[in-house]
């Protein structure tokens, strides 16, 4: 499955690339494309894979998730 999630509060590369790296830390996450300029986050992940927990990743970077 693939989810396209905005964010608020993700400014720049190295909020980024924290967002990538908490997102990517959630079992059953394929990939991740954290992108600052678009203020969106699209993650791959398995059925199985609870998009709370992807949520709760995202927060855990200091950004808001919008949708």
């Amino acid at each position: 499955m693939q989810k396209k999630i905005y964010v608020a509060g993700m400014f720049d590369d190295d909020t980024a690339k924290k967002v990538d790296a908490a997102v990517r830390s959630v079992s059953g996450v394929t990939n991740v494309a954290a992108n600052a300029a678009k203020a969106q986050v699209l993650v791959d992940f398995n059925d199985g894979t609870s998009e709370e927990s992807i949520d709760n990743a995202i927060k855990s970077a200091g950004v808001d998730v919008l949708n």
